[in-house]
């Protein structure tokens, strides 16, 4: 058996993307609280997962801080690492959803302070991270894959809760860094799926992470525009149920796969198209989107499930932050 010595060791290869665990419970229950609006349902769940869900971070925050701290090496090894690299901003992400869930109860100085600090560490990790992209010798095609959306392209989702915030402009400015930089990244990932080789096994699950771009943008762009819809916000929307379309007639590629961390990147996009539908049911008067986020959210209740499950095990396994992680 371990000691707590030699468990505490073994955070220095505590990964940056436990945080998608975060990302996904969160984007539940921000799903959860909109379906309970939209059906007239009690808000009782989606209050419960969130005291869950903030519990969690607590500790994932507490152990990565003692990562930063005590194993200084490993934190700046995957801080230059060219594909660990892209997870550090799952930590401010999760930061910027909270703040959304939180205003959804109307705790709004908690939410403003996960806000103020999230879209903060957003934009540093996103000139780091860009920075590096750019001013580097090390990167390869092989290295690409669809977690790099996630630091620059994750700039679109501060503006959903910064709008009950900031000034206007704030807003449009982490809108502008993320939406523009979306079909650059996009281009790239595509040239190098169809024209190089298939990613790793572990690395599949993140073509989910395509999903999250348009329908997290369309509900950015919603709100930049109070609400109202229009040609380029249908687009958006109508891109992201398409891309998950696509997806679902991939499944049988995805249940081969061996479990692994990376999994939890299946479950902020859903969660993100499911939110997606019910803003579109309410801007479009159409109940059928208010159905369509009810079933990717149920399909996405199975997944958490699951994938909780499993992390827990092979966390008990001693599978979890180990040096191949």
């Amino acid at each position: 058996m371990e000691n707590s010595g030699s468990k505490l060791a073994r955070l220095q290869y505590f990964p940056a993307s436990f945080f998608g665990m975060i990302m996904g419970m969160t984007g539940l229950n921000i799903a959860l609280a909109k379906s309970e609006k939209a059906f007239g349902w009690s808000m009782l769940p989606s209050q419960i997962l969130l005291t869950v869900v903030v519990s969690l971070f607590a500790v994932l925050v507490l152990a990565y801080l003692y990562k930063m701290v005590k194993f200084k090496a490993a934190f700046m090894e995957e801080a230059r690492h060219p594909v660990k690299m892209n997870f550090l901003p799952a930590i401010s992400i999760s930061m910027l959803l909270l703040s959304i869930a939180f205003w959804q109860f109307g705790e709004v100085k908690t939410s403003f302070n996960f806000w103020v600090t999230g879209a903060s560490l957003q934009l540093i990790l996103t000139l780091w991270v860009l920075y590096n992209w750019i001013y580097h010798d090390f990167f390869k095609i092989e290295h690409s894959n669809p977690a790099w959306f996630i630091p620059i392209v994750g700039n679109i989702i501060v503006p959903i809760g910064g709008v009950e915030h900031v000034p206007a402009d704030i807003n449009w400015f982490f809108f502008a860094i993320g939406i523009t930089f979306w079909p650059i990244l996009k281009a790239v990932l595509f040239y190098r799926l169809i024209f190089h080789s298939p990613m790793p096994e572990r690395l599949m699950p993140t073509l989910f992470i395509f999903i999250a771009p348009p329908a997290v943008g369309f509900i950015s762009y919603m709100a930049l525009n109070q609400g109202q819809i229009d040609n380029f916000a249908k687009i958006l929307y109508f891109f992201a149920l398409f891309f998950t379309l696509f997806l679902l007639f991939s499944i049988s590629r995805f249940r081969r796969l061996q479990f692994a961390l990376s999994w939890w990147a299946y479950t902020f996009p859903l969660a993100a198209m499911s939110i997606a539908s019910f803003q579109m049911a309410h801007a479009a008067h159409s109940g059928f989107y208010n159905y369509v986020g009810m079933a990717v959210m149920i399909a996405l209740c199975f997944m958490i499930a699951l994938f909780f499950y499993r992390t827990t095990m092979a966390a008990a396994k001693g599978k979890i932050c180990t040096a191949d992680h």
